[in-house]
C-alpha cells in the first residue's frame, strides 16, 4: 500500500453504483489506500447532493436503473463540471472509448476491476487536477 500524500488526504472521490458490495468493495479499496471517499446509491442521489462540487474523482457503474453513467457523465458537463471519470461495468461491450464524446473520461473497466489499474488511473486523474 502507498504511503498517504496531500492529494491523497484532500481530494475526494465518488463511488456511483446501484450494487451496494461493489460500492463497500471500492470504498475499502480506496480507504485504504488513503483517499476521502463518498459512496452513492444512484446517478439521481448524486446530483441531488453536493456531490458534484466535491468531487475531484468519479468511479461510475454505466449501468444502473434511472439515469446509467453515461447520463450522468452527460448531465455533469452539461452543468459545467469536468470530473476526470472512470466507468466500470458488467457489460463490457457498453464501454465507451476514452475520448468519444465522453470529454474528463479517464478509463473503462470492467468488473470485476483490476485494483491496481484502478488506483493507477485514479491517482493520473487527480495529479492531472493539481
Amino acid at each position: 500500500m502507498k504511503q498517504d500524500t496531500p492529494i491523497r488526504n484532500s481530494m475526494i472521490i465518488a463511488i456511483v453504483d446501484d450494487d451496494d458490495s461493489v460500492r463497500k468493495a471500492l470504498e475499502s479499496l480506496l480507504r485504504s489506500s488513503g483517499y476521502k471517499v463518498q459512496t452513492y446509491c444512484s446517478a439521481l442521489e448524486f446530483l441531488n447532493t453536493n456531490g458534484p462540487a466535491q468531487t475531484h474523482c468519479l468511479i461510475s457503474d454505466i449501468q444502473m436503473p434511472g439515469m446509467s453513467g453515461l447520463e450522468l457523465h452527460k448531465q455533469l458537463v452539461a452543468m459545467g463540471f469536468h470530473i476526470p471519470t472512470v466507468f466500470i461495468t458488467a457489460y463490457p461491450e457498453a464501454l465507451p472509448a476514452p475520448g468519444t464524446n465522453t470529454p474528463a473520461l479517464i478509463a473503462c473497466l470492467p468488473k470485476p476491476c483490476d485494483a491496481n489499474k484502478l488506483l493507477n488511473y485514479i491517482e493520473t486523474a487527480l495529479l492531472q487536477q493539481n
